[in-house]
């Protein structure tokens, strides 16, 4: 087949500022599609991308412009990408996000011959950063996202039953995923970074306010032990959440915000870390707590749906935004490392049973298929 992704920022993953869990998806599903023979192209920004890199993976990387501002980025790449694809030769155009899926509707009106899916990955609107025409408009998305296409995916239990009762409309589950390691990292990025194996806690993903890191930021350094708290990411626009984050890590010495990490260190963090941290407000299916799992760390996180059907009993919740309640679920977890270990290991087998690429990937094509 010839399929066409749009709505990611750009992949690989680690090269596009701001990255996410979507990047992160597009880049393991387009590059195991091409794996098994498919054409695969997916729309990147130019702006922030690499423009002599044509290929990855042997996925071809289609650059178009964008308006660079917060609001208006992503629309107006997948606008931009929606006019381009009208003209290609696809067996299949995916869109990724609800609000990309708000575009859906013009190749599936005038590209009849083609199949359009949606992936739904989040119900963005809850973001903090949306605010009237934004929140509405992402709202309709969701309302575009199980009507537009011809097939819709959704990434989370949760997000099914919601289209479901709300939109009377079946979708497929098919989550996110994550690979298990199958060797030990080394340690020298974290010799780099100050850090040393077993000895600090990990966040990862981005710098925006739905994220919680000051609420997380809060508790470690109320901790009856003090131990290191790293946020590994960054932001792709400046903005004042970002630059709280910076204030906190400033004034606190046990906070490092190391910016994003990929490959090699990226590894050696997960690996090492001695439990990660995940108090999001707001999820879709988060890809961070997964790849953590996958190391075999014990996840510490907000209790909303959608972070607790990931863990299957291997992780730990506290209600959302409670910063008593998260540091004493880390002045528990600092005095059992045994009880660590143990659901590190349950978390470790729960990725390895329900959330393979390689199963995530054959699915994804049957929902090709069928459409």
């Amino acid at each position: 087949m010839r399929i066409f992704l749009l709505g990611a920022k750009g992949i690989p993953s680690w090269s596009v500022s701001g990255s996410g869990g979507v990047e992160r998806h597009v880049e393991e599903l387009a590059s195991r599609l091409a794996a098994k023979g498919h054409q695969v192209f997916v729309y990147v920004r130019a702006h922030g991308t690499d423009p002599a890199v044509k290929t990855w993976k042997g996925v071809h990387l289609i650059r178009l412009p964008t308006v660079h501002r917060k609001t208006l980025a992503t629309i107006m790449h997948v606008l931009f990408a929606t006019w381009h694809v009208l003209f290609q030769r696809a067996d299949v155009i995916h869109y990724h996000g609800v609000g990309p899926a708000t575009l859906a509707w013009i190749p599936r009106l005038l590209k009849w011959r083609s199949r359009v899916v949606v992936t739904f990955h989040n119900r963005d609107q809850f973001d903090p950063k949306w605010r009237g025409f934004g929140k509405w408009y992402l709202a309709f998305g969701e309302w575009a996202a199980v009507r537009f296409p011809h097939e819709t995916i959704v990434v989370s239990h949760v997000l099914q039953v919601f289209c479901r009762k709300l939109f009377h409309a079946e979708t497929w589950y098919i989550p996110n995923g994550a690979t298990i390691p199958t060797r030990k990292p080394g340690t020298d990025h974290l010799k780099r970074l100050g850090l040393v194996p077993g000895g600090y806690l990990l966040s990862l993903g981005r710098l925006v306010e739905r994220k919680a890191y000051d609420v997380a930021i809060e508790a470690v350094r109320k901790l009856e032990a003090p131990m290191p708290y790293v946020i590994a990411g960054d932001a792709e626009f400046a903005d004042p959440y970002v630059e709280k984050l910076q204030r906190l890590a400033t004034k606190h010495e046990i906070i490092r915000l190391v910016g994003y990490q990929h490959g090699a260190a990226l590894e050696q963090l997960l690996a090492h870390c001695y439990a990660f941290i995940h108090p999001a407000r707001a999820e879709g299916l988060p890809v961070a707590i997964l790849e953590a799992m996958a190391h075999g760390k014990v996840v510490v996180m907000s209790d909303i749906p959608e972070n607790r059907q990931v863990v299957d009993h291997s992780g730990i919740t506290f209600p959302v935004d409670n910063v008593r309640r998260l540091r004493e679920t880390l002045d528990w977890l600092l005095a059992d490392p045994a009880m660590v270990a143990a659901r590190g290991h349950r978390a470790r087998e729960v990725v390895h049973r329900l959330y393979s690429w390689d199963v995530i990937v054959e699915q994804t094509l049957l929902a090709y298929r069928s459409a």
